[in-house]
């Protein structure tokens, strides 16, 4: 079997932190200058800042989720082979 690995290349990482970076800027400079009390200011901030930090979390859950799927399927994939070569025998 041919164990084929997908790799992001440098470009592209060094994209979406940029971009990560510019749209956390945007939010930011949102906030601040937007036209509200700093009562209101921070309760957006607070929340903006909870929102990034759980998709964060769920963007890892869900990446560890899928490689737990991966590995699953290869030790099931094994575990196939090697009935098929003990019985095909």
């Amino acid at each position: 079997m041919i164990e084929t690995s997908q790799s992001n290349s440098a470009s592209w990482v060094f994209f979406v932190k940029i971009s990560f970076g510019i749209a956390i800027a945007a939010m930011g400079a949102g906030i601040l200058f937007g036209p509200a009390d700093l009562l209101v200011k921070g309760y957006l901030g607070i929340s903006s800042l909870f929102l990034v930090s759980t998709t964060i979390t769920l963007s890892k859950t869900m990446r560890d989720e899928h490689e737990n799927q991966r590995i699953y399927n290869k030790i099931s994939e094994a575990k196939t082979q090697q009935l098929i070569k003990e019985y095909g025998e």
